[in-house]
């Protein structure tokens, strides 16, 4: 599958049908997840290996993985609801994704590779921190999507250190928010996000 296919496949999703802003529930666009899921994967991170989706949502990376030939993924999701329409995203595609109801933090299983497009923080302050934290305790190797913007930047290096990641950042892209909370005020915000590897310290 092309880099161009899997965006195009990516985008045709189902979205949030209750986006909830506590949970800052937007979806990932499809060009913006092909190309974390085509880094990893042009690395050796996704094709026979075992991956986890941290904060699934409706599935756009799990599916993504699943669809690039990882040997098991896990789409890990507190909201039920999303978590249905990642499962009937998978099945309308006949891929099979192991869909667990659970809060990050009590994911437990070792996998290869992490991907995840956790919260940015914008309505609650260091919401991706216990998405970090995870991915660094159960993967060796994990691709993330975060704003770019200094002040995150200079989190991210200081926070994947004390946990013994290097962390880089391999790409800069436009990522698109639709109106859908009563506080936005544009129809359509462009905002930058940063992808980032993040891969352990060989002591």
């Amino acid at each position: 599958m092309k880099k161009k296919h899997l965006a195009m496949t990516l985008s045709r999703l189902e979205g949030f049908r209750n986006p909830k802003p506590e949970l800052e529930q937007y979806r990932t666009p499809g060009d913006v997840a092909a190309e974390l899921l085509w880094l990893a994967h042009s690395a050796g991170h996704i094709a026979g290996r075992t991956v986890a989706d941290l904060g699934a949502g409706t599935g756009v990376l799990s599916i993504g993985a699943k669809l690039l030939g990882a040997r098991k993924v896990y789409a890990v999701e507190s909201d039920k609801e999303a978590l249905e329409v990642a499962r009937k995203n998978a099945e309308a595609l006949g891929l099979e994704v192991e869909f667990i109801n659970a809060n990050v933090s009590e994911f437990n299983e070792s996998v290869d590779t992490v991907v995840m497009n956790p919260p940015f923080g914008s309505q609650r302050r260091h919401a991706d921190r216990p998405f970090l934290m995870k991915a660094f305790e159960v993967a060796d190797v994990v691709y993330s999507i975060h704003l770019a913007k200094p002040e995150v930047r200079n989190f991210i290096e200081r926070f994947s250190d004390e946990f013994g990641f290097k962390a880089s950042l391999l790409k800069t892209l436009p990522f698109e928010i639709p109106a859908q909370f009563h506080f936005h005020k544009k129809k359509l915000k462009r905002i930058l996000v940063d992808i980032y590897f993040f891969e352990k310290y060989l002591r």
